[in-house]
């Protein structure tokens, strides 16, 4: 596979990760918050164990399987519920802006933990990121503090899921990039997941499910976009340039917001496209902020591990 197409085939990962906060949505619609995702998760996984495989679980490091599952499966089932138990399309959006704080959580954690060096543009990048959350929470006024704190109370639930959900994913970047030795264990991660979510679902959460055409529809093709996307990514990341897939990732959020407004039917002001802009532009200078720093190895598994 040449570089180029390996490349093309890691961008349709950043299409497919893109369109994830509207389609979760929409299958909640349709199959509850709980029971739409355990479906979710149970069909990626067996999209992904038809394009990547079954692992071999004895080949994996067991810390790395340790931490790994409780650290993924925390962070997706924060993801999905926090989506999925918003009161409206635009809520659900909002919440999908707050979970990409972690690229900022996780050059914290880098440099707290890790004792990652970093460039003077980690501040900006790091201010820009709040601020840029701050201005989608405001609503409609923008740069609002009142009107933020009004908006978040009206569902804490939703955005204290994904803003967990946030510091969980940049503790699964910081701890995975040392633990998992090459390894990949997305399908085993997927699958339990899957599990966790229907034993939640069967333990109380027994939220109506409306199977119909349109379901079955936003269910396939949510999925299909969390297990292929996966996929596509390791193509990519493995044969690809990974310097065009990391910049293209770091646009998600943007990528993101137009797709789920468009599949929630919910128009959003530009108040929140300003606030989306600020959110990429702190997530590509906390990204700059340590690149250089890393050798080009390095850099490839610090990417493929976190997105």
């Amino acid at each position: 596979m040449t570089s180029k197409k390996a490349t093309i085939i890691g961008l349709t990962a950043v299409v497919l990760w893109s369109s994830i906060v509207g389609l979760i949505r929409g299958v909640g619609e349709y199959l509850g918050a709980t029971g739409g995702a355990a479906m979710i998760y149970s069909v990626a996984s067996l999209f992904l164990l038809l394009s990547v495989g079954v692992p071999t679980l004895s080949s994996f490091p067991k810390k790395y399987l340790f931490w790994g599952s409780v650290l993924f499966v925390s962070y997706e089932i924060c993801l999905s519920l926090s989506i999925g138990y918003a009161n409206t399309g635009r809520q659900a959006i909002e919440v999908g802006m707050v979970n990409y704080l972690w690229p900022t959580f996780t050059l914290i954690f880098a440099i707290a933990f890790n004792k990652q060096r970093a460039t003077w543009l980690a501040v900006p990048g790091f201010l820009f990121s709040i601020v840029g959350i701050c201005w989608v929470l405001g609503g409609d006024q923008g740069l609002d503090v009142a009107g933020m704190l009004v908006n978040i109370q009206d569902n804490p639930l939703s955005y204290g899921l994904a803003f967990f959900g946030a510091i969980i994913w940049a503790a699964y970047c910081s701890v995975t990039a040392s633990l998992a030795k090459g390894k990949n264990g997305v399908t085993l991660f997927f699958i339990l997941v899957a599990l966790t979510l229907w034993a939640k679902f069967f333990l109380g959460d027994h939220g109506a499910m409306s199977f119909s055409t349109p379901a079955v529809v936003y269910l396939l093709l949510a999925a299909a976009a969390m297990g292929f996307g996966y996929a596509a990514w390791n193509v990519g990341i493995l044969h690809g340039n990974v310097t065009v897939l990391a910049g293209a990732s770091y646009f998600i959020p943007v990528f993101s917001s137009a797709l789920s407004a468009v599949l929630l039917h919910a128009p959003l002001p530009k108040s929140f496209w300003v606030g989306a802009s600020l959110v990429c532009a702190g997530s590509i200078l906390c990204w700059l902020a340590t690149r250089f720093k890393k050798s080009p190895a390095a850099q490839e598994d610090a990417v493929a591990d976190c997105l």
